[in-house]
């Protein structure tokens, strides 16, 4: 434990909220929990996980299960407790001890969700509570209901041969460093803390 937090204070930078973005077809329950474990472990304060089938969503109480399993082992029970948040808000009532707050998402939290977010905006216009002109980027931010609360991510760890994020949040990640993992499956702490570190070590230009 010691270690993980030593290593997390030892990165020039950490990410505030990193996306686990899975495009491999058989997720892994153990090995994404280990991930969002380690997440926590060094400090990061906001982890989404999402797989382009949703079966991770679909299957939360699994993936929470394995979440609390691992935790238990790895961390212990030396974290304050926070609970944690669904994207689909099913899960209200459990609890993970530590300062770490994850959300589940699916496809339908991305590029649907954006749709939604145009007809309700519509729907206000129509109403004549908006107006056509009051649509910019904190409008539509404000609109959009997946990441509510939540920052957009700092860093998307992307698992798997497919070189797409194959619907992750497309209008959060527009500002956001992505790293590419073989797989997985199998994945070990050091292949995690060698992606932070890459990231950490990244110049971000912002677009210029």
């Amino acid at each position: 434990r010691q270690r993980w937090r030593a290593d997390g204070r030892a990165l020039r930078k950490l990410p505030m909220h990193v996306g686990l973005v899975v495009t491999e077809e058989e997720p892994s329950y153990a090995d994404m929990a280990s991930l969002v474990v380690w997440c926590m472990a060094v400090g990061i304060s906001y982890v989404s996980v999402y797989d382009h089938n949703g079966i991770f969503k679909k299957n939360n109480s699994r993936l929470m299960d394995e979440i609390l399993k691992q935790q238990q082992e790895l961390l212990g029970l030396d974290c304050s407790k926070y609970a944690v948040e669904f994207a689909n808000h099913d899960k209200t009532g459990q609890v993970l001890n530590c300062q770490s707050t994850l959300k589940v998402l699916s496809p339908e939290d991305g590029k649907a969700d954006i749709v939604k977010a145009a007809q309700n905006f519509c729907q206000l216009v129509a109403q004549q509570q908006r107006t056509h002109s009051d649509l910019d980027v904190n409008m539509l931010d404000n609109l959009l209901s997946s990441t509510n609360g939540f920052p957009d991510p700092d860093l998307v760890l992307k698992f798997g041969p497919v070189d797409s994020t194959l619907g992750f949040l497309p209008w959060h990640i527009r500002l956001t460093e992505i790293i590419s993992l073989p797989s997985h499956l199998n994945i070990s702490y050091e292949d995690f803390f060698s992606a932070l570190h890459h990231y950490a070590a990244c110049e971000q230009r912002w677009g210029k």
